[in-house]
């Protein structure tokens, strides 16, 4: 959209008419507007350098328009010929380059000569005068064409603004004169002008490093390295344009590829600031919809637009840093070279074109590239010792190599051998950055570039994965550092694999643990690991965010949640492998996040999963709960709870309810709970009689069983359940005729009547067949007594334990070849443990 043909008209009227100067500026402010508000569309329209190219002209137009009011308000009739007028306006930086921008700040040099007769002065003056109300943001210089070379030299950020002049409007005379300083400004000391912008670039670099939220401009790989290419060709070889030296400096196919990515970040930062309606070069996650948007990606599905906007612009920033990093030190080469580093490059030469020089691999840049796998061999030799490094020019002979498909076993031993190496993260990073590691670890294929919108990761997939196992190469921690050296050499090789691969899985519609542990179990096995490490290979990535998931959402002093966690992962050594795994994940993740309280927790939970890893009945007994649980929440009728219920089902603490009970009947039991107000019965007697009993207030148990001790009992369970509500299962050797249900059921109810007594047989029962732990866990203590079945023995107990105030949180009792073997777990928060003698003594005396 140019607007000169309505606006000149305006503008033609109000000088005409000798408008004030704020009237004019007025007008072109309106007509600016008004030109931004239709930005959007035309983004729509063109979008990349296109869009860039019109929006510069554009502002071309506005200024030219200025230029020539300035020249009818100084001259009126009698305005001379513009080439006359010692004066030229010139785009300097982005403006100059024909990539400004929408809402960058428009840099403006005027440059004049000074001509006796003409007021340059009061015209540059009126210039930047209207052009600011006119609502122009600039950053304006003003300068005789004569002290340019004195003006470049005092800053180099100067000097290269400078080199990107262009040409806007005014005379051609001093555009030429200005051209010719211009030409002597690139040729002044081009070697100390490269090497300063090389180290400002490194600077620029550690500031902005790769993230989620990459900033396309400064960023590695961000448009400041497409300039850094452009600056050193300028100076080198006084280029206008990079493309010029496309096919005799620069490979026509690298060039292609460059300048699409090139063009996606173009894209991505013009509608960047359209969303933003600000100068914003940062791809924040808030404005990601709407850039995603702006862009037309999958308008049906916001969230795979969203996920592809991301992806492509770590894609296209990684592009741009491999070839332009190439291709600086390939422009710079001249003012790089020092002939007093010959001797100790050629000392340092490790085969013919490639050299070690501070632990960095070189390579010749004329160098015709050899296999793939003679670079990887060499990467993997030097990891051996040094965390290796690589310059671009070695990445760039690794990038125009094939890995061969399929991996012959050469290939895929030297793969094997990265996870043995005491710098394995040096190679995995020498693969990233010469663009190979997908191609080598293929179960990373699709987590390259991946985003990870959870508000948590501070790095995209690869990039993490990279941290992680570069955490576990430098692994420091005092408690997990021994841990890991005591491992054998195959675990710690797995446990780097795993390291690498545990997020492999993200970006898929299943669960990223699972995918992430099929991954990893048929890549190991490719890879030749045995069939033990690679089954706890797939443990560790199934279960690599238990530590932290645990932490920071369960009570790790509750011994249920201990038990919970550590069921799963059976022994010691996959507990060490875990925690290790967890301290290098979260270490990854960004700077700050493992703090001081993140590892006292997770080191608490550690010792106390040791701890209950030397009571193997209590994990074996939790692993089976684990289990059940699994299958009750693959249910239809389960899913259909409510949340809430689910939750209350899944923290019954008794691991023996879900042990004794299938998942039907679980469901069945937990919502015939939900309903009951004060207690609810279930009497059957089919072939025994069995009485279920769900009550919330208390029930005088010893009167209950001594009513029916006429009865030979067998089994009694207790549980907990929730809300309360506590269940009570009472199985009977005898059954009873339907007609004597209803005396059962009336002495059900009498027992919750807590002043209701009766007088009990004694049993015989013998102190060295009572057993107490009080050790037994945390939360519980455990009684055993394995005795003669008697009669009323259950109810004499249950009697004594109502007069003590004893709460029975879990019961079972068998009987067995005329034995008993009752086992009662109890409440520690009682008084039980402080009794234990008078118990004995009630019970035997």
């Amino acid at each position: 959209m140019r607007y000169p043909v309505n606006l000149t008209l305006q503008i033609e009227s109000l000088l005409d008419r000798d408008a004030p100067d704020f009237e004019i500026s007025k007008t072109l402010k309106e007509a600016i507007k008004t030109y931004h508000e239709h930005l959007e569309t035309t983004f729509v329209q063109t979008q990349g350098k296109a869009f860039l190219v019109h929006h510069t002209r554009q502002i071309d137009t506005f200024l030219s328009l200025v230029y020539k009011v300035v020249l009818r308000k100084m001259f009126r009739e009698y305005q001379p010929m513009r080439n006359a007028v010692p004066i030229a306006l010139v785009a300097l930086g982005s403006y100059g380059r024909e990539q400004l921008c929408v809402h960058s700040d428009i840099d403006l040099m005027i440059v004049y000569q000074s001509v006796p007769g003409y007021n340059i002065q009061e015209i540059v003056e009126k210039i930047l005068y209207i052009a600011w109300d006119a609502g122009f943001h600039l950053g304006h210089r003003v300068h005789e064409v004569s002290e340019l070379p004195e003006v470049a030299q005092e800053d180099i950020t100067i000097k290269t603004a400078l080199m990107e002049s262009r040409f806007i409007i005014g005379s051609n005379f001093v555009w030429m004169a200005t051209q010719r300083q211009l030409a002597h400004i690139r040729r002044t000391d081009p070697k100390g002008y490269v090497l300063a912008k090389i180290e400002e670039a490194s600077i620029r670099h550690a500031k902005h490093p790769i993230s989620m939220e990459p900033n396309v401009k400064e960023s590695i790989g961000g448009t400041r390295d497409a300039n850094l290419a452009f600056w050193i060709a300028t100076v080198r070889y006084q280029v206008a344009r990079l493309r010029e030296l496309v096919g005799t400096v620069l490979d026509e196919s690298d060039y292609a590829e460059y300048r699409q990515a090139l063009e996606f970040i173009f894209r991505v930062r013009a509608a960047l600031h359209l969303s933003a309606g600000k100068k914003e070069d940062t791809l924040r996650l808030e404005w990601v919809p709407s850039v995603a948007n702006l862009l037309g990606m999958e308008k049906n599905d916001p969230q795979k637009a969203q996920k592809e906007l991301v992806t492509r612009t770590l894609q296209s920033l990684d592009i741009i840093r491999k070839k332009t990093a190439y291709w600086s030190g390939l422009l710079a080469k001249p003012y790089l070279f020092e002939p007093s580093h010959l001797a100790l490059l050629k000392k340092e030469r490790l085969e013919p074109s490639i050299y070690r020089c501070q632990d960095t691999l070189y390579a010749k840049r004329s160098s015709r590239p050899k296999t793939f796998l003679h670079y990887f061999k060499r990467l993997l030799k030097e990891a051996e010792t040094i965390p290796i490094e690589t310059d671009a020019s070695f990445e760039h002979l690794i990038d125009r190599t094939t890995v061969s498909r399929p991996k012959g076993k050469q290939l895929i031993a030297a793969i094997r051998q990265i996870f043995y190496l005491p710098y394995s993260a040096s190679v995995i990073k020498a693969l990233y950055k010469s663009g190979k590691l997908a191609d080598v670890i293929t179960p990373l294929k699709k987590a390259m570039y991946l985003p990870q919108f959870d508000g948590y990761h501070h790095y995209p997939v690869d990039v993490h994965s990279y941290y992680t196992l570069l955490s576990l190469d430098r692994l420091d921690h005092p408690l997990l550092k021994p841990l890991f050296d005591r491992l054998d050499t195959d675990r710690q090789a797995m446990l780097k694999l795993t390291a690498l691969l545990h997020d492999a899985g993200k970006g898929r519609k299943r669960d990223h643990h699972e995918v992430g542990a099929d991954l990893l179990k048929v890549f190991a096995k490719k890879l030749g690991f045995s069939e033990a490490l690679i089954k706890e290979g797939v443990l560790l990535v199934r279960h690599h965010t238990r530590m932290t998931r645990t932490i920071h959402n369960e009570d790790i002093y509750d011994e249920s949640t201990i038990s919970k966690f550590v069921a799963p992962l059976g022994n010691q050594k996959m507990l060490d492998m875990l925690f290790i795994l967890t301290y290098c994940d979260v270490n990854a993740v960004g700077e700050g996040i493992y703090n001081a309280f993140t590892d006292r927790m997770l080191t608490t939970l550690y010792h106390a999963a040791s701890e209950l890893l030397e009571k193997p009945a209590i994990i074996d007994e939790t692993a089976k709960r684990l289990r059940r649980e699994k299958a009750l929440k693959k249910l239809e009728a389960f899913k259909a709870l409510p949340r809430a219920l689910q939750r209350k089902i899944l923290a019954i603490t008794s691991n023996l309810f879900f042990i004794k009970h299938t998942p039907a009947e679980i469901l069945t039991i937990a919502q015939h709970a939900r309903g009951v107000i004060d207690y609810d019965m279930q009497i059957t007697a089919n072939e025994t009689l069995k009485v279920e009993i769900y009550r919330k207030v208390p029930i005088n148990l010893g009167f209950l069983l001594g009513r029916l001790s006429h009865l030979e009992l067998v089994t009694m369970e207790i549980f907990k359940l929730f809300d309360g509500v506590k269940y009570f299962v009472l199985e009977f050797n005898d059954t009873i005729d339907a007609d004597e249900i209803p005396m059962v059921e009336r002495i059900v109810h009498e027992s919750f009547d807590m002043a209701q007594s009766i007088t009990l047989p004694k049993p015989t029962i013998k102190p060295s067949e009572i057993t107490i732990d009080c050790e037994h866990s945390k939360s519980y203590a455990k009684m055993q007594i394995r005795t003669a079945n008697q009669r009323g023995l259950m109810a004499y107990v249950a009697h004594h334990f109502d007069r003590l105030g004893i709460d029975i949180a879990s019961a079972v009792i068998t009987t067995r070849r005329a034995r008993v073997n009752d086992l009662f777990l109890i409440e520690k928060d009682g008084d039980f443990c402080r009794k234990t003698e008078q118990i004995i003594q009630l019970l035997t005396q």
